[in-house]
């Protein structure tokens, strides 16, 4: 890892811990995503969709997930045919929540170091809060994020700012020591609306993401490059299974 990136001397501060989005900053899930919704589309006779296009609507929670996919494919998007596609994407997802969801490039062990080094972490997501919890604990990484708060678990969700206060607020962080890491410009408007420290990831839709050189990362692990010089205390858990 190369920590001397041109541009992170002009930003270099210290932090505590980082908040993170989940889908498509630190897992690919569009797969099972897109098989939640067409399990739901075969139900109506609907033609399934291609990863790649139900990718393009994520970020802004199921409901909005839906909608904005019904209208641009002129299907019904009444607020009774919205609902009741909700709940059968949700249904579909917990039955299988991670059958094809992976971690982005060494994402994994980048966690894990950040962990180790200190760091401690949060999650800021739109995914449903329990279908979050289902999915840290699938894959291992209930062992090292502290707090992780889906939209239902707060009155308003991401791009409302309190959402990723209310994970800082659980977290108890004290102002100015930690920083949100996402993919989306809903993420950078979540975090641009409280004057926190934002830095986007490369993969998922991080590319489109319009930011300053020095906020944009090549992995994780550029991270590290953050840590506070006094040791923090690790949070509650072990390593990433």
């Amino acid at each position: 890892m190369n920590r001397t990136k041109p541009g992170i001397g002009q930003i270099m501060k210290q932090y505590s811990a980082l908040i993170f989005d989940l889908d498509g900053t630190l897992i690919d899930s569009a797969p099972d995503i897109a098989a939640a919704v067409n399990v739901h589309m075969a139900s109506k006779g609907w033609p399934p969709l291609e990863v790649d296009y139900v990718e393009g609507f994520i970020g802004n929670g199921p409901r909005r997930l839906l909608l904005d996919i019904f209208i641009d494919k002129g299907l019904p998007s009444d607020d009774a045919t919205v609902d009741a596609a909700v709940k059968s994407y949700i249904d579909n997802y917990e039955r299988e929540p991670a059958n094809r969801t992976r971690f982005f490039p060494h994402v994994r062990e980048d966690l894990q170091a950040l962990h180790a080094a200190g760091f401690r972490l949060g999650i800021c997501t739109n995914k449903p809060h329990a279908l979050t919890q289902q999915i840290l604990a699938i894959l291992g990484l209930d062992s090292v994020i502290e707090v992780a708060l889906g939209a239902d678990a707060v009155p308003a969700c991401k791009p409302d700012p309190r959402h990723l206060l209310a994970v800082a607020e659980q977290m108890e962080l004290p102002d100015g020591s930690w920083a949100y890491v996402g993919d989306t410009n809903v993420d950078k408007a979540t975090a641009v609306a409280i004057n926190a420290p934002f830095f986007v990831v490369p993969w998922g839709t991080g590319s489109s993401v319009e930011v300053a050189p020095e906020q944009r990362l090549t992995r994780i692990a550029d991270l590290l490059a953050y840590a506070m010089q006094a040791a923090q205390p690790l949070s509650a858990g072990g390593d990433i299974a």
